[in-house]
């Protein structure tokens, strides 16, 4: 026996891990972002998810607080405490593995931060980037409903 039952348990459960992204974004409402994102590591508790785009990581940051009730849920024994979103870079593994070592030494990105009391403030400060006019219009409507719910959850506390 190459492998014990130890390993091979615990690499199928990353495994699972890994497959069940697709399933968790569509069940948060935000399935389309699967095809744009994927888990890239777990390191320390901490699900590294890297998207292709700006826009895909402001509509992930929306939904973190509940994907990663989520991951807990799903995957108790991982222990997992947190998401940190990543953009590809399109660099190669060594210059990739030294921005994950970056994004490790910083403790802010290991903590889903609660909203500042900008809530009237727009997440993006300029749309003139996004070629996409359906995209860009979707994130532009994303960003004036959060700003909506901040505002009324700033005004209620």
């Amino acid at each position: 026996m190459l492998f014990d039952k130890r390993f091979v348990e615990k690499a199928h459960e990353y495994t699972k891990l890994f497959d069940s992204w697709e399933d968790i974004t569509a069940k948060n409402g935000i399935a389309a972002a699967a095809a744009h994102s994927r888990i890239k590591d777990i390191d320390r508790g901490i699900l590294l998810v890297e998207m292709d785009h700006p826009g895909w990581k402001q509509i992930l940051q929306t939904k973190q607080s509940k994907l990663l009730n989520d991951f807990r849920l799903r995957f108790p024994e991982m222990d997992i405490s947190g998401i940190s979103l990543i953009l590809d870079s399109g660099k190669p593994p060594q210059e990739e593995e030294a921005k994950v070592e970056n994004i490790e030494k910083r403790t802010e990105s290991r903590v889903i931060e609660e909203p500042t009391d900008r809530a009237d403030e727009p997440a993006i400060q300029s749309y003139d980037a996004i070629e996409d006019e359906d995209f860009k219009e979707a994130l532009k409507k994303l960003g004036q409903t959060v700003a909506e719910r901040e505002k009324a959850r700033c005004n209620n506390a």
